[in-house]
């Protein structure tokens, strides 16, 4: 479902939509003719075609580098990349896929203030205003690292929320996470897939959302758009998430649909996102207007999704302010989110936070990083072989997988639902003695599982 009347001169957001469906294909030029490579596409978002050639010689790696990458991963064009590639650490960040699960989290107080509100579709406004807040921190070009199994990740001290995450599948890579306060439930389920096309990746969100507000039990569920990974090797890398987000009300049938506009030539359309709120009967009540890296604003509107005469834009959401120059480009929550200021009395030795490797590039140790990461690895395959000698399979310490599978635009997903075990474990060690050590136990993820 689109916005009404998109091809029609009157409405809202004619104007804003009617010359972005070229941009997706007219942007891309082949370099090969220049550094001799088959098949490179380069995008420059802040330009044009003809600044192709030279955006290919920008970017993260050395010359050298950047050959022997390309030579690798060639064979891979077309393949899901997940967590098939041994990936240098130079293009990591200090955070595994666990912790970008609760990058979610950094705007809770929306839905906090959607379970405390009482109009319908106002609580969609808050709701999705949410969901958007994350893409400002998505939009880092840093890859985390891919959670070992049985790995977790824990936060509490941030707006009442407790947060557990945990690997729970490891072929195919999939997480698990729960959160809630005195005002929701956040319950997900995510196997991202990927399609390495050379220069880029697009990264599919296979998964399932699913919110609770706990006022009047209304569920929402949530499926975001596809995300693409510009200039991986040549050039200077970006992220762009085209296409639709739909957060549908399940309890009455409520929704939103917003439309994420894709990048034009010098940056057209970027971080622009565009859309309305929807009743059961699909008529349009408010429109949503906005840029995804900024701010969302939200007017109420006719039939015609024009705006209601004597109505006006308001403000719902606008981006924190950031760390100047930070080398990860983090936000505060990002840096929040990696410390030790954020975990429980008693971590989880599984936690990611005790990664060595993760540890090591934090401190800037590239080769210890290396290092440590092949040395986990290896140490995931062992205990595989030693578990599948003994006849046993792996069972998630948090999470119980259900009979339940459900669709997606990308694929079937199996689902893993909380078991609650988390809770009771806080419980009893939150009331134990003693403080939280700066590094209290050293990474296992094995322990559990």
């Amino acid at each position: 479902m689109g916005s009404p009347k998109k091809n029609e001169s009157k409405g809202f957001f004619s104007t804003m939509t009617s010359g972005f469906s070229m941009f997706g294909s007219a942007m891309s030029r082949s370099v090969n003719g220049l550094l001799g490579y088959e098949g490179v596409e380069v995008i420059n978002p802040e330009g044009g075609q003809e600044d192709a050639e030279e955006e290919a010689q920008r970017g993260r790696w050395r010359q050298e580098d950047r050959d022997s990458y390309w030579k690798m991963m060639q064979k891979y064009i077309g393949s899901d990349v997940t967590s098939m590639v041994t990936l240098p650490v130079i293009i990591f960040e200090p955070m595994t896929m666990l912790q970008k699960m609760p990058e979610l989290m950094e705007y809770s107080y929306l839905l906090d203030q959607a379970d405390e509100c009482e109009d319908p579709y106002l609580r969609l406004v808050y709701a999705s205003s949410w969901a958007i807040s994350v893409y400002y921190a998505y939009q880092r070009t840093w890859k985390p690292f891919n959670p070992i199994l049985g790995e977790t990740y824990e936060m509490v001290n941030h707006g009442g929320i407790s947060f557990i995450s945990e690997q729970v599948s490891h072929h195919p890579p999939m997480s698990a996470g729960h959160a809630e306060n005195e005002h929701f439930t956040y319950d997900c389920t995510s196997k991202l897939k990927t399609k390495f096309l050379g220069n880029s990746v697009d990264v599919y969100p296979v998964g399932r959302t699913r919110v609770t507000l706990k006022r009047d039990g209304v569920v929402l569920d949530l499926v975001p758009p596809l995300t693409k990974v510009h200039n991986l090797i040549f050039g200077r890398t970006w992220v762009d998430s085209p296409g639709e987000m739909i957060m549908t009300n399940l309890t009455t049938g409520d929704k939103v649909v917003l439309y994420f506009q894709p990048c034009g030539w010098f940056g057209a359309g970027r971080y622009e996102v565009d859309g309305y709120v929807y009743n059961a009967d699909e008529e349009p009540k408010i429109l949503m207007t906005g840029k995804w890296n900024e701010k969302m604003s939200y007017q109420p509107c006719d039939m015609e999704g024009e705006p209601l005469p004597g109505t006006e834009l308001k403000e719902v959401w606008h981006v924190a302010d950031v760390p100047k120059n930070d080398k990860y480009q983090y936000t505060h929550f990002a840096h929040k989110i990696n410390s030790f200021d954020t975990t429980p009395k008693k971590l989880l030795p599984s936690d990611s936070r005790l990664r060595p490797d993760r540890y090591a590039l934090e401190q800037g140790d590239l080769s210890k990083a290396g290092a440590e990461k092949h040395s986990l690895e290896e140490k995931q395959r062992a205990e595989k072989r030693s578990r599948e000698a003994k006849g046993h399979g792996f069972t998630p310490r948090w999470f119980d997988l259900t009979d339940e599978t459900t669709s997606t635009p990308w694929g079937d997903l199996e689902i893993y639902r909380f078991n609650g075990k988390y809770m009771e474990h806080r419980a009893i060690s939150d009331t134990s003695s003693g403080e939280v050590d700066a590094k209290p136990v050293e990474f296992n993820p094995w322990q559990y599982g």
